[in-house]
């Protein structure tokens, strides 16, 4: 059987990818073809059903039930950090009321949690959608007031001189006691049943098969030249591809379904 997968170019989502683009695993009876797009075009793409297997933000899920089942493997959720907002004064988190925020998009997990955080926290603040990789140097520029970042500029920004001013993984950790959920690996429930359980199996020995082999999966990461050298892909992709990539657990369970508002439908690896 011929899955087509879907996933962003960012170093985690390569990275877990790397044994089943590479043949380093069995495939039992799967071939592969890969389409590697942004975050949010996936999450656009994913509404009409366009890939078997897709990336998407767990802020997308909720358009996408009944449709899609979000798989235990290959979730990209951190304990205690996550998106930052950043901007090129050292504000706290009070004095983004009333500016604009450049944010990466209206189905990310990230925009998700910031406006949880600005609900709570009773801030009121504008915002203006950027290509995810244009946000940090529209910021830098002054070409936007603050920005909210995800994948590796969360690792760049103070190489520019930036401020952080909310760290929505740590305010998520002091706030419900749990790990921030970034996004997932759909599969799509029309693929017959039999399947999508050893398909499920099979994503889950991609991830523990890409940190065994963690060098070699890092230089496939490197690979789509997402300007970092090799020692900050590993740093990055050892932050979100940890043991909830692997399987997320009771906490990562509990995180995704407080996120949502809502239990997602899991198919188990």
């Amino acid at each position: 059987m011929k899955l087509t997968i879907a996933h962003s170019p960012d170093s985690d989502d390569a990275y877990m990818m790397a044994p089943l683009a590479l043949g380093w695993i069995d495939p039992e009876g799967f071939t592969f073809d890969f389409v590697r797009k942004d975050i949010e075009r996936l999450n656009a793409e994913a509404l009409e059903g366009r890939y078997d297997v897709t990336a998407i933000s767990f802020g997308a899920y909720p358009e996408l039930e009944g449709r899609y089942g979000l798989l235990t493997a290959g979730s990209s959720i951190q304990e205690g950090t996550g998106p930052v907002v950043v901007a090129r004064e050292p504000w706290t988190p009070a004095e983004l009321e009333g500016r604009t925020v450049a944010i990466p998009g209206l189905r990310t997990s990230a925009w998700l949690a910031l406006r949880r955080f600005a609900a709570e926290a009773g801030v009121a603040f504008g915002h203006e959608v950027l290509p995810f990789d244009q946000i940090l140097p529209a910021v830098a520029e002054g070409r936007a007031e603050a920005g909210l970042l995800i994948h590796e500029s969360q690792l760049q920004y103070r190489d520019l001189g930036l401020h952080r001013v909310l760290d929505l993984g740590a305010w998520w950790k002091d706030t419900q006691d749990l790990p921030l959920p970034m996004g997932g690996n759909a599969l799509r429930l029309d693929v017959p049943e039999p399947e999508r359980s050893r398909f499920a199996r099979l994503m889950r020995r991609s991830v523990v098969e890409a940190r065994r082999r963690h060098w070699e999966s890092v230089d496939y990461a490197q690979s789509f030249g997402r300007g970092m050298d090799r020692d900050m892909v590993s740093r990055y992709v050892q932050g979100w591809v940890n043991d909830f990539t692997e399987d997320p657990g009771p906490r990562g369970r509990e995180a995704v379904a407080r996120l949502l508002g809502r239990e997602p439908l899991w198919i188990q690896g």
